[in-house]
Parts: C-alpha cells; sequence; structure tokens
C-alpha cells in the first residue's frame, strides 16, 4: 500500500511539475508579445524621428515632422496594441475566416464574398485624393514595421492569439483600412431585416405590421402596400427569422444595428460661455473595445479621440478649433431587389430592355480541416445577388426569382475615407460640413461644435428613388420595373442639417431629425423613438450646460419607457385585493407591485425594481404576440415601446392582442398583465431566491465585454472576458442593450465604447474614455483598467497639452528612421 501511495504521490508531482511548466512557458511565449513602450526602433517610413508619448492612461501622443510621419507612428501603435484585432476585421472583410476558424465561418465568407467589399475598398484606393492616399500609405507602413520587427525579433507572434490560430500576417495595404470603414457600414445598418421582417408581417396581417412595426409618430407617412400585392407567389410563414450563427458575423440583427448619442450646446447655452459637445457611439461590446484613443500632431494642429485600429483617421473628437461627434443616422441606404429569372436561361435574368446576363465571378474559399468551397459570384444591374439563406430572404422570395442587394456601401469610389480625413483637418462648423460632401457610408448624423457656434450634419449618400417606387424602400420590390430602381444619389445639400439652432442646443440619438415626404425621407425606420424624450427633458431643465451637466446626461439612467409603460400595464394592479400570506406566489407579485410603485424609472444596478419591471415587460410582449405570430415571435427579442403603448392605450383597435387567439374566454389587458407578472416574478424568484428586496439589476444585467474569439473556451474565458455589474438598459441614455434572447437576455451586450465631452472654453480639460483598456493583450495591464473607470462614470484627461502628455508618461517611444546615425 505504501508503494502504490509512493508512486501515486510521484505521479501527481510530476503532473503538477508539467502543468506549472506548461503554464511557465505559455506565460513566457505570450508576453514575448507584450511592446515595452519605452523601446526606441529604427524603421524605414519616416523621414525624421517620430516621438510616441503614452499618458497615463497609455494613449499614444504622436509628434513628427509631417503628416506621413505621423500616420506612420497611428499605424506603429495599432498594431502594437490590437494587431490581432485588426487582422480579424480585415479577414471578416475579405471573407477569409475559414482559413483559421473552419467551416463555422463559411456562411459568413460566403455573404462577405458575394458583396465583394474588399474588392471595391481595393478599387477605391484610386478616388482618394492625394493626401488621404499619402496618409493610407504611411499608416501601412507603419503598420507593417511592427509586424517586421515582430518577425525579426521573435516578439511572441504579435498577440498571443496567433500561438492559437495561424500566425501568417500578411503585410497590411491602403485597402484594407478602407475596407474595415466599409465593414463599419455593414455592422451599422440593418435595413435588409427590416424589409424582410415588414414582408413577412405584412403577408400575415397589415394591421401587424402596423402595431409592431409602427411609423414614428409625425407627419407625412404614407400606408404601405400589401407585399403579396407587391410579390405574388410568396406563401405565408410565421417561422423565426434565422439570425448569423457565426459570432464572427460582421451583420447586426435589427436592435443592435448602430446607435449612439451626440448633443452640443452654443456658447450662449453654456456655463463658462464656450461651447459643448458630447457623444457615446453605441456598439457591441468586446474584449478589447472597439475604440483606441490616440491623439495625433498633424501640421494643422493636434487631434485628439477616438480611433478604430485598422483606421487612419480619429472619427470622433477634436482638434484645437473643432469637436465632432457621430451618431448613426438610420439612413435607409440599402433596398433589396427581385430578379426575375428567364425561365429557359436561369444565368439571365429580366430587364426593363429584356433578358440580361448576370455578371458572373469564381470564388473559392479555403476552409481549414476542410476541403475547399468554389462560390459562383452574381451581380445585376441592381447589385449583388444574396442567396435566400442570407437574412431570411427565401422566406420573401418569389419562385423563379433571386435577391440583389443595392447598397451605397458599394461604391468602387468611395470617398469617405477622405472625408473623414479632411474632418480632422478642419477648424470650424463650417469646414467640418464641408469635408462630408463626399462621405458615403456607413451614413451618421455628425454633430460639430467650434468656439463660436454648433451644427449637426448629416454624412452619408442619400439614394435617389423614383416617387412611384413600390413599397417605398420598406418592402422589397421588382428589380425589373424601372420605377423601383434607383436613379443615382441626392445632392449632399439635402442631407438634414441644423446650424446654430435658435435654442441654442442640437443633437440626436439616433431620433427621427426630419419629416420630409417620400421620396426625400431619410428612412421610415428610426433608431430611437425614446431616449430623446429624456434628453430633450435633460437639455431643457437648464438655461445654461457645463462639462459636468453633459457627463451627467451621457450617465443618466432613467428609462422614459418604464416611466411611459409601468402606469399603463400596472394601472388595474396597484394596490389591489387583500395582502397574501407570505411565501405564497400571491405575495411575491403584491411585493413586486409594491415595489414598482415607489420606482422613479431609474435602471441602477443595485436596486431590484430594474429587475422587475424588464423580466415584466419582456413577459407582457411575449404573451401578447405569441399566440399570433407564433415561432416568428422570437424575432422581436427586445421590447418595442411603441407596441406596448398602442396595445394599451388601444390605438386603431390595437388592444385586440390582449385577447388570446386559442381560448374561448375574451381576455384583457389587465388579464394579460397579471400573467405576465407572475411569468416574471416565478423565473425571478428561482433565480435569485425570494426575497424581492435582495434582487439587484446588476446581478443580471453585466457588461459582457468578451473576446470574440477565445471567450467562449473554457479557463481563457476568465482570463480575457470582461464582466461588471452595470446600470443602464435599453431605453436609457447611458445605454445598456441586453442581449434580449438566450440564457442570459438580460446581459448587457451593446453600449457606449467610447464616451467624450469637449469643452471649448477650456478645451483642454475635455474628457473621453473607452470602455476597456488600450490593450489587446490579456496579459497587458493596459487590457481593462480603464473599464474599471468606464463603469464608474469616470473620464481620462483629453487634453492637447505635450506636457500633461509627458507628465508621468507610462513610456515614450522613438522612431528613428533607418540607416540614420
Amino acid at each position: 500500500m505504501a508503494t502504490v501511495f509512493r508512486w501515486l504521490l510521484r505521479i501527481f508531482t510530476a503532473l503538477v511539475v508539467l502543468a506549472a511548466t506548461g503554464l511557465g512557458l505559455s506565460y513566457y511565449f505570450a508576453s514575448r508579445s507584450l511592446p515595452d513602450y519605452d523601446e526606441d526602433f529604427r524603421v524605414a517610413g519616416v523621414t525624421a524621428p517620430v516621438e510616441i508619448v503614452r499618458d497615463t492612461a497609455n494613449v499614444p501622443h504622436a509628434f513628427g515632422a509631417s503628416d506621413p510621419d505621423v500616420f506612420f507612428a497611428l499605424g506603429f501603435v495599432h498594431a502594437q496594441d490590437r494587431l490581432w484585432q485588426m487582422t480579424m476585421m480585415r479577414r471578416t472583410a475579405q471573407g477569409r475566416l475559414a482559413e483559421i476558424f473552419g467551416t463555422a465561418s463559411v456562411k459568413t465568407d460566403e455573404l462577405m464574398r458575394r458583396l465583394d467589399l474588399y474588392g471595391l475598398a481595393v478599387q477605391s484606393v484610386a478616388a482618394q485624393d492625394e493626401a488621404t492616399k499619402a496618409s493610407l500609405e504611411a499608416y501601412a507602413k507603419g503598420v507593417n514595421a511592427w509586424i517586421g520587427i515582430i518577425n525579426a525579433e521573435a516578439k511572441g507572434r504579435g498577440a498571443p492569439e496567433f500561438f492559437l490560430f495561424s500566425n501568417e500576417i500578411p503585410y497590411w495595404q491602403p485597402a484594407d483600412s478602407i475596407a474595415i470603414l466599409k465593414l463599419m457600414a455593414m455592422r451599422a445598418s440593418g435595413q435588409i431585416e427590416s424589409e424582410v421582417l415588414t414582408a413577412r408581417l405584412s403577408l400575415l396581417s397589415q394591421d401587424w405590421v402596423r402595431d409592431l412595426m409602427p411609423d414614428v409618430p409625425g407627419k407625412g407617412v404614407a400606408a404601405l402596400p400589401p407585399y403579396a400585392s407587391l410579390m405574388p407567389g410568396v406563401e405565408r410563414s410565421f417561422a423565426a427569422l434565422e439570425p448569423e450563427q457565426d459570432i464572427l458575423s460582421p451583420v447586426a440583427r435589427l436592435p443592435f444595428a448602430g446607435a449612439s448619442n451626440a448633443w452640443a450646446a452654443a456658447p450662449n447655452r453654456s456655463a463658462a460661455g464656450g461651447s459643448l459637445l458630447a457623444n457615446d457611439p453605441h456598439l457591441d461590446l468586446s474584449a478589447p473595445s472597439l475604440w483606441y484613443l490616440a491623439r495625433l500632431e498633424l501640421e494643422t494642429g493636434g487631434v485628439i479621440g477616438g480611433t478604430i485600429p485598422g483606421i487612419p483617421a480619429v472619427l470622433t473628437g477634436r482638434n484645437a478649433g473643432l469637436g465632432w461627434g457621430i451618431s448613426t443616422a438610420w439612413l435607409d441606404d440599402q433596398d433589396i431587389r427581385m430578379e426575375e429569372l428567364n425561365p429557359a436561361d436561369p444565368e439571365r435574368y429580366r430587364t426593363a430592355d429584356g433578358w440580361k446576363p448576370f455578371v458572373n465571378r469564381r470564388s473559392i474559399i479555403e476552409v481549414k480541416d476542410a476541403p475547399p468551397i468554389t462560390v459562383t459570384l452574381r451581380w445585376s444591374d441592381n447589385g449583388p445577388i444574396i442567396p435566400g439563406s442570407h437574412f431570411d430572404l427565401a422566406s420573401v422570395t418569389p419562385p423563379g426569382h433571386v435577391a440583389a442587394l443595392s447598397w451605397t456601401a458599394l461604391d468602387p469610389a468611395d470617398k469617405s475615407m477622405t472625408s473623414a480625413m479632411k474632418l480632422m483637418h478642419a477648424q470650424t462648423v463650417e469646414d467640418g460640413i464641408e469635408a462630408g460632401k463626399d462621405f458615403v457610408a456607413p451614413a451618421q448624423n455628425v454633430v460639430m461644435a467650434d468656439a463660436e457656434g454648433i451644427g449637426m450634419v448629416m454624412f452619408g449618400a442619400m439614394p435617389e428613388r423614383p416617387a412611384a417606387m413600390q413599397g417605398q424602400g420598406r418592402l422589397p420590390a421588382l428589380g425589373w420595373k424601372p420605377e423601383n430602381r434607383w436613379t443615382g444619389r441626392m445632392a449632399y445639400s439635402a442631407n438634414p442639417r441644423f446650424l446654430d439652432p435658435e435654442g441654442g442646443i442640437v443633437g440626436n440619438t439616433n431620433n427621427k431629425t426630419v419629416d420630409r415626404p417620400f421620396p426625400n425621407h431619410v428612412t421610415f425606420r428610426w433608431g430611437d423613438t425614446q431616449r430623446v424624450q429624456r434628453w430633450t427633458r435633460l437639455m431643457q431643465e437648464r438655461e445654461v450646460h457645463s462639462r459636468e451637466s453633459f457627463i451627467a446626461a451621457q450617465l443618466d439612467t432613467v428609462s422614459p419607457v418604464a416611466r411611459t409603460l409601468l402606469p399603463l400595464i400596472a394601472a388595474d394592479l396597484w394596490f389591489t385585493g387583500e395582502a397574501a400570506p407570505t411565501g405564497t406566489q400571491e405575495r411575491l407579485r403584491q411585493t413586486a407591485l409594491e415595489v414598482l410603485a415607489e420606482w422613479d424609472g431609474d435602471m441602477n444596478e443595485h436596486l431590484p425594481e430594474p429587475l422587475i419591471y424588464a423580466a415584466w415587460v419582456n413577459a407582457l410582449q411575449n404573451r401578447l404576440i405569441r399566440d399570433e405570430l407564433g415561432p416568428l415571435a422570437e424575432s422581436f427579442t427586445h421590447v418595442e415601446p411603441l407596441f406596448i403603448e398602442r396595445v394599451y392605450r388601444d390605438i386603431d383597435g390595437a388592444s385586440r392582442w390582449c385577447d388570446v387567439m386559442q381560448s374561448a374566454p375574451l381576455e384583457t389587458c389587465a388579464d394579460i398583465a397579471s400573467l405576465a407578472l407572475d411569468d416574471a416574478v416565478l423565473e425571478l424568484s428561482e433565480l435569485y431566491g425570494s426575497n424581492v428586496e435582495s434582487w439587484r439589476w446588476g446581478d443580471a444585467h453585466q457588461a459582457a465585454q468578451d473576446h470574440p474569439v477565445l471567450g467562449r473556451t473554457p479557463f481563457l474565458k476568465w482570463v480575457v472576458n470582461i464582466r461588471q455589474s452595470k446600470s443602464g438598459g435599453d431605453h436609457t441614455l447611458d445605454r445598456g442593450l441586453t442581449a434580449g434572447s438566450g440564457d442570459e437576455p438580460f446581459l448587457n451586450v451593446n453600449g457606449a465604447g467610447y464616451r467624450g465631452v469637449y469643452d471649448f472654453a477650456d478645451p483642454d480639460s475635455s474628457v473621453f474614455i473607452i470602455s476597456t483598456g488600450q490593450s489587446g493583450h490579456p496579459l497587458s495591464r493596459h487590457y481593462d483598467d480603464l473599464s474599471v473607470l468606464w463603469r464608474r462614470g469616470e473620464y481620462v484627461p483629453m487634453s492637447l497639452d505635450p506636457e500633461l502628455a509627458r507628465a508621468a508618461a507610462t513610456g515614450i517611444m522613438v522612431l528613428t528612421p533607418a540607416g540614420t546615425p
């Protein structure tokens, strides 16, 4: 027995030693890619020494003799801190994810090949102005300089992920940056899904379209034609929309298709007498954040703000004279066309002038551990042909037809990058507006402020549609009919703009900005109808604003939806009946109603009320639509406030949704509200116990900043994911958009990855923050250091003062031209 014990001890000891050795070696090789921010390099590609000062938040400040040298430095630091992230976005745009992730990514690659975003980016390089071309070239050289150093000095393959997946890192090209900008346009648009879902509902009932996807309140909106009248032969279906399964897919579901807050105050509305601007773009949260803070000292002066690794531009930020913020415009810049196939030759499609052949091209998708796949890419005059397996297009495509996508971003001469570069050099609001004239996509409301005034203009190409267009771009239309085809683009002067408004405040929360009749409209489906109500109130509560009041508004967690809906759905439930015995389901429901009765709508992470409210309205919407829509109800993952308000105010007879179709009794809306509350409190008690007062919104509503690739890997997920309890909700200004479905429906998966507040009374008092840290390396102390400040609603200085950057700097690096003594 003693011998067996000794051998077991030896084996256990050996296993521990092996495990420790393995972990030690893993740490050693992974840590090799951690950059030394004080290390100097001799590099080819700069004309004079370039100094990169990283301040205490690890924000790089690049100082060079020329703009190309500064953009070289930006490419260098982007690659140092975010090389894996950059290469993944490039692979996504190229349609080359399956090469390293296998069959799981084939569908994403196929879609990207069909859209040909990367091919269009290559063509668009020639369309940029000379200064932008030079900047793109210099940026690419900076990225490639770091890749060269990795290869020459064995710096851990550049990032730990390259040890687990392909370590091939092709050199960066100018087209790569334009392709990533186009990828952002893909992430910010949900118009395709909107058209498909509208068509699906229309086939079932026109009333259902009006209730579940109502037009934003306002004038000038015409009624939708029935989809069946446009596309005979399409069968009704109650099946749920099929979302893209690849976690790296750039396709955004409707609730996640881009959101933001951006607003500005003129000097006469500022306590300190200078313009103010606040901006917080909302995108999917991830580790690392999509955003990267940087300061560039250009020939026209310093520029500081938020960049996206891979793109050599400050997309939201300020210089000495001008500040700018971005908010998704929700422009309807995508239309689905149904191309009729020639029955005798399916390689030809119908046009107004007869049958025409598709433009075909074959493309080979290399797949890890599987044979390569050859796909035939087809284009019609209206755009690329998208198979029915994407966006659930098969469910709305008539027999003998295929779907084509018209989209402004599919432009081979897209000058959006040039516009972004010009914006950084603009010094006044007028200069900034002029910079946007060539911008195509993603369409953004750009809020600007200079020392004397404010303004907002939409950057982005607006399609010019015929007035007789069937479906008005809200439904798929027949591609061969001339009245359904775009005739070009509207003039930039037609884009909505607001200059120095009389009230001294301008802004956007993705809300409706203009009320124009078709075809001069912006969109029929806006991104927000609720947050704007809270923003308007906060702006009007004060005669003058300050940096602090703008920060307070940016961090506001009061839900206007909760304040509107609770009095409606609980009107017949408050304080009714006798007190139920303790421990019963009835008593649990009464307690929930009691705490909600005293609640002010603040989605505070420490309170139980937001959790009860969120679970209740989710269960309520599910009960209202499940019996009518069946599985299609799963496509409505988030609460639609206008729908529930229509039902409980009985607008146009919408209270009919409260009656369960399959039951004999006539259920009232109060009945459904009561049943939904029971559903909610029962589920919550099973998860969090029967003590309602101990429930916390933050236990369910955690900011899930997960690594896109390693975030689901056992053990590693505990290293690479960043999760924190978070206030806010789907409809608060401090937006904490929830997952809406799955095992953790209240997980915060989308929000303000960047926040900035700029004060032109004292520009160097401006502040900004991102949601994780600057580094994409999980072993770096800068991987998650800013996330703690972000969660607490704190910021870091956003100063252009070089001495402030050098004070207690994290590191100072000098890039010297190769060959100099």
